[in-house]
């Protein structure tokens, strides 16, 4: 028997150990990845600063995953036949039995015109070290800023650190005075995160953006951004000389190249609650790839939910157990809708940090809470530093 999980990040790499840990050493487990490193993609928020390079937050995985019984294949996977369950890449075709796909997402930078070209995106390292670079220029002659996300966006929680962060870097400059500081944001209000908001959230944002003089918009959308302003949906023009906005993620490629999956229009795949296809039972999906079913209202602008590390993890694990209990001849499966995973989140602030925590990461909920630290992001760090440690050992069960 053997399993193939198509992608390495934090979904496909707890995925591939877990599987290979619960299934046994008869059991082939094969990554297929074009990247040959993980990347803790939450701390590149900190790579426009300086705070992290880019060889700080990731590692070569072969060797982990070699020795762990994992077998891993760099290349590109294009398409999958799901009749002869085979997966083309660029480097020939892989056969399976089970399925994993674990993709993450494709970032839609064709949102709207000038994204592409005159925003910054920090959501990958190319894109993190462009932005240091344009920051370096930036502080020779400094200007009004807007950072925020697009329609359509998920990712809020990235984004508003981005904007602490960059306050924070602009009062060590010495320029924060000679900046106009604008945050955009689809959401209906500030603290939504695609989630329907926490208790005293939006309160405690409201009362950050006094604190640190950056004007906000919300419910607004992005009809344009041009090198020198971003032309808002409300008609209202901003002016920037540097913009940074997180667009929307949308399926990849190879999800979109294999009809038969049977994704949806954003190219996410539709699975039940033990992560399985709807109508293809060798095939599962974990972390970004999943099609999520929001739960709250939309407003004037759309903007979707949050994808974010910890659920990626949890349905990782989710996937591998249920494939173990398949190849033991168990008939029940583990259970656990994306909006029923626990909220744990760590929102960096500039140096300081707001943790979040729920029961549930969707309403409704039997407890949620946001917590300032003002004195140092070091439950941040802390958990950059664990699962770091834990992820090059291999330690797939930890938590």
């Amino acid at each position: 028997m053997k399993t193939v999980v198509i992608g390495g990040n934090f979904a496909g790499m707890t995925a591939a150990l877990e599987l290979k840990r619960k299934a046994g050493k008869d059991h082939q487990v094969v990554m297929v990845d074009k990247s040959p490193l993980f990347l803790f993609i939450p701390s590149l928020i900190w790579v426009p600063f300086g705070r992290r390079e880019i060889k700080d937050i990731s590692f070569k995985k072969d060797a982990i995953l070699n020795k762990k019984g994992v077998d891993f294949m760099q290349a590109e996977a294009l398409k999958v036949d799901t009749k002869a369950q085979v997966v083309k890449t660029n480097k020939g075709e892989v056969s399976y039995d089970h399925l994993v796909i674990a993709t993450g997402p494709k970032v839609a930078y064709d949102v709207a015109p000038g994204v592409k070209e005159f925003a910054h995106y920090i959501g990958t390292p190319n894109g993190a070290m462009k932005t240091r670079k344009a920051l370096e220029e930036f502080k020779k002659d400094p200007g009004p800023i807007v950072i925020g996300a697009t329609q359509n966006a998920g990712c809020m929680g990235a984004a508003y650190e981005f904007l602490f962060n960059i306050e924070k870097w602009l009062r060590e400059q010495k320029i924060r005075k000679k900046v106009d500081l604008y945050w955009i944001t689809p959401e209906t209000f500030l603290g939504h995160f695609g989630i329907d908001g926490i208790a005293g959230g939006e309160t405690m944002l409201k009362s950050f953006m006094k604190m640190f003089n950056i004007h906000y918009r919300t419910e607004v959308g992005v009809e344009e951004v041009l090198e020198d302003k971003v032309i808002l949906s409300s008609g209202e023009e901003l002016p920037s000389k540097f913009t940074m906005l997180m667009p929307p993620f949308v399926g990849v490629d190879f999800v979109k190249n294999s009809p038969e999956l049977q994704a949806t229009q954003a190219g996410y795949i539709p699975v039940t609650d033990d992560y399985r296809h709807v109508s293809i039972p060798n095939i599962r999906a974990a972390g970004i790839a999943v099609d999520v079913k929001l739960t709250f209202k939309p407003g004037k602008v759309p903007f979707s939910g949050p994808k974010t590390g910890y659920p990626s993890d949890e349905t990782g694990k989710i996937v591998a157990e249920n494939i173990s209990r398949i190849i033991k001849g168990e008939t029940e499966l583990k259970k656990k809708a994306w909006g029923k995973i626990p909220g744990i989140c760590v929102m960096d602030a500039g140096k300081k940090e707001v943790i979040i925590l729920s029961n549930t990461l969707f309403k409704p909920r039997k407890f949620a809470v946001m917590i300032p630290n003002v004195i140092f992001d070091f439950s941040k760090v802390l958990f950059e530093k664990y699962f770091l440690w834990k992820t090059r050992h291999g330690l797939s069960q930890l938590p």
